[in-house]
């Protein structure tokens, strides 16, 4: 590939990743369709972003950095940018020459948006037959709500997860972290991934969709089964009775799982429940769900006598547990710095800064170093802007 190719980036240092040689077009905004990107370029893929006249929405939220957005920094490292104004001759031209040197695009725009701009799967694989082509939508390309808007906590209400989040009885709660987004983002990066693969054999591209609703309840695939016979409205929740969950110690909170009778045996012989553990009514994960209210007030009188952090090195290996941090406490996590999760980034405005950068690990071909989501850059005038 030409180095002065708009996909290239002549500076990329590193190994080779699984995907080196892929050229990614990125016209996503916010999270899902731009960290789907992000994450092929983590792999080793040339992703250029493109961005509308006013950038990227993201480039907007609210952030204590003043210079750059938080949330677009960590949506969007490893990516060149450009702008383009799509509804003008001169970026749609321009980007019918990316597109024909490109392997992949993608997109979040509304089902009817993409042929209104001439750039719909069937215009641009006459272009490019090669080309995979993946929509990201909020409620997918069909149906009576395929043009809505969809955001991450919309899809999470409608779909349940708000409904089993909140307490028994309660109102319904938000799952903060825009789970469904980046979940589709992996399911984006599967998808296109499998696309190539399939490419390879047949020479020919395809259309690849994602949406907000497939993924909000593919993560709920463990509750989304309704038998032949029963009735609909049946308990689906699986939360294990009030013992496996969060709970107070005597600083902080710790989460504690103790599912299986290994681990039930466990916790109780790290607590001196010795009682609860020899008590045939406990004795089943399902028996210890109803009788919860039994069970946890001894559990909470036990774990007074130590700290969460405490607790955490009692139980070892022997209980599944972890202690309630903040996300500002992982940076310097030693299980985090093993793995080598987190690594430093050089930006051109605000300097160095760390951040995830090795989301997946291959062993033969880790992939390049990553770098720093773009700059934003106004578009450059037309030649005919230019003459006017």
């Amino acid at each position: 590939m030409a180095t002065d190719s708009p996909f290239a980036f002549a500076g990329r240092t590193g190994a080779p990743g699984p995907l080196s040689g892929v050229r990614v077009l990125d016209l996503s905004a916010y999270i899902a369709g731009p960290y789907g990107c992000t994450l092929l370029a983590d792999q080793g893929a040339d992703v250029l972003k493109i961005e509308p006249p006013d950038g990227d929405n993201l480039r907007k939220y609210p952030s204590t950095l003043q210079a750059e957005s938080r949330a677009f920094l960590g949506v969007n490292r490893s990516k060149q940018g450009m702008t383009l104004d799509l509804k003008k001759p001169h970026g749609f031209a321009t980007l019918l020459k990316l597109v024909r040197e490109a392997d992949v695009l993608v997109h979040n725009f509304r089902p009817s948006v993409p042929k209104r701009l001439g750039i719909s799967y069937e215009q641009l694989s006459f272009v490019n037959p090669r080309l995979i082509y993946c929509a990201v939508t909020g409620y997918g390309e069909t149906g009576p709500m395929k043009d809505k808007a969809g955001y991450d906590q919309v899809l999470q209400t409608m779909t349940g997860m708000c409904a089993l989040q909140g307490k028994r009885g309660g109102a319904p709660e938000i799952i903060y972290g825009s789970v469904v987004d980046y979940y589709a983002a992996a399911l984006l990066a599967a998808g296109v991934s499998s696309a190539l693969y399939e490419r390879e054999r047949s020479g020919l591209g395809q259309f690849v969709g994602v949406s907000l609703l497939r993924s909000a309840l593919t993560m709920q695939s463990a509750r989304m089964i309704w038998a032949e016979g029963e009735s609909l409205d049946i308990g689906r929740d699986m939360r294990s009775g009030g013992v496996t969950g969060i709970h107070p110690t005597r600083e902080g909170h710790i989460y504690i799982s103790a599912n299986t009778p290994r681990f039930w045996k466990a916790l109780c012989d790290k607590t001196g429940l010795h009682m609860l553990e020899q008590n045939e009514r406990y004795d089943t994960v399902r028996k210890r769900a109803d009788h919860a209210n039994e069970i946890v007030p001894h559990l909470h009188a036990a774990l007074t006598r130590h700290s969460a952090l405490e607790w955490e090195e009692i139980f070892g290996d022997e209980v599944p547990c972890a202690a309630a941090r903040r996300v500002e406490d992982m940076f310097d996590h030693p299980q985090v710095l093993a793995e080598e999760i987190v690594g430093d980034i050089e930006h051109p405005v605000i300097g160095r800064y760390r951040g995830v950068t090795r989301p997946i690990k291959f062993g033969r071909t880790p992939g390049p170093d990553p770098f720093a989501a773009p700059v934003f850059q106004e578009a450059e005038p037309s030649q005919e802007a230019r003459k006017a």
